[in-house]
């Protein structure tokens, strides 16, 4: 890669990251101990709601698998999930035995609404999964409300977005059953690898504290602390190992307090483009509203057909200008696993099919210095010209 090549993510790791680090290696507490502790209450005060709990897993995915359990899916059930999502949404339905019914999604925010949801519910619907695309919210109360009516388990897959508003709440405190969120390297905040589940529902909870190691009935970090003799514990449920070390807890722990900084660069940078791109060939992202803010994980921009140039070749073009780009999603239903498994076509889903031939997402990112932004721009200004 050109040093002066613009990758489309890096994360911003400061020094009060690498002391938490260091801090945690001499301390001896290198696995789930007290910083991981620390990160659950912290992330549960930042979200700021009464009677909620935070739990902090390996990964999101592993999160979404433990709320899943937790709410008793299991084989021979479906769970609804939209086909414009990452894999890990729909294969840990798998992993229970259940089946994942995808669904087309809305053109401008890309996001599953709750027309697509009612329609896809049957006698066997036990779960649905809301994913917010790019850190803009589903419209979470009528999909809620569905829920309710046909009493069926509501997961947000919150991985983009945190701190997403919807109505004036964060994301992570809205009446659904359980809110699972990323902490992988290109999200608005990292601990490298990791996740967090979020519930008001204390059963809810505490299955997935059990189930995340080993299905034991004590916490580990609480057996090798006690000054008595603490040695015993039973396993109740064949569980998983989905706990979060220490060490990625110490990071978490400082980018948490830097996220609302991190936000208000990620709001700057999306009114940049906005504004600088705007009387060009491509549909902008889709924007907050005055009830709703955005957390800009991804900035996604849709090429028209005007601008006489194909996703791929817009991207090659972007690279050879020093641009790294990405696409999200490649949907679920052109994947030859999802597609042969369940038979699906492009034509079950036209609304994501024409998304995803259209879609390209520039770098954002806190790192970017306005100098980036103008590069990256530029960039795009010169390559529609040149198509």
């Amino acid at each position: 890669m050109s040093r002066n090549f613009l990758p489309f993510a890096l994360p911003e790791i400061g020094e009060e990251e690498i002391n938490e680090v260091i801090d945690s290696l001499r301390s001896g507490w290198v696995t789930t101990g007290p910083k991981a502790k620390r990160f659950e209450e912290e992330f549960t005060a930042f979200l700021g709601l009464k009677g909620l709990e935070s739990i902090a897993v390996n990964s999101a995915t592993s999160g979404l698998h433990l709320a899943l359990e937790a709410v008793g899916v299991g084989t021979g059930d479906e769970v609804i999930v939209p086909t414009y999502t990452f894999t890990a949404t729909a294969e840990i339905v798998r992993y229970l035995g259940a089946t994942p019914i995808m669904v087309d999604v809305d053109p401008t925010t890309f996001n599953m609404t709750s027309k697509s949801f009612e329609q896809a519910i049957t006698e066997r619907t036990k779960a649905v999964i809301p994913v917010h695309f790019a850190g803009l919210a589903c419209d979470m109360d009528p999909i809620i409300s569905v829920a309710k009516e046909y009493g069926i388990k509501v997961i947000e897959d919150a991985a983009h977005a945190l701190p997403t508003l919807y109505n004036g709440k964060l994301i992570g405190t809205l009446s659904s059953d359980v809110t699972v969120f990323s902490f992988y390297a290109n999200k608005t905040m990292t601990t490298g690898e990791g996740g967090m589940v979020v519930t008001a529902d204390p059963e809810i909870a505490k299955r997935c504290k059990i189930m995340r190691l080993h299905g034991i009935s004590r916490d580990a970090f609480d057996r090798y602390t006690s000054t008595k003799p603490a040695w015993s514990y039973e396993i109740v449920a064949p569980g998983y190992k989905y706990n979060m070390p220490d060490i990625a807890a110490s990071i978490g722990i400082h980018q948490l307090k830097k996220l609302p900084a991190f936000q208000i660069k990620r709001q700057e940078m999306a009114d940049f483009y906005n504004d600088a791109l705007k009387d060009l060939p491509i549909e902008l992202p889709a924007l907050p509203s005055e009830r709703c803010s955005h957390a800009w994980h991804l900035y996604p921009i849709r090429l028209k057909a005007e601008a006489n140039i194909t996703r791929d070749l817009f991207i090659e073009k972007m690279s050879e200008n020093g641009i790294g780009c990405s696409v999200h999603f490649i949907p679920l239903h052109l994947h030859p696993y999802w597609r042969d498994t369940y038979n699906l076509t492009p034509e079950l889903f036209p609304v994501a099919q024409g998304i995803f031939e259209s879609e390209v997402s520039l770098p954002l990112y806190t790192k970017m210095t306005d100098d980036d932004l103008v590069r990256v721009v530029s960039a795009v200004k010169l390559v529609l010209s040149n198509g």
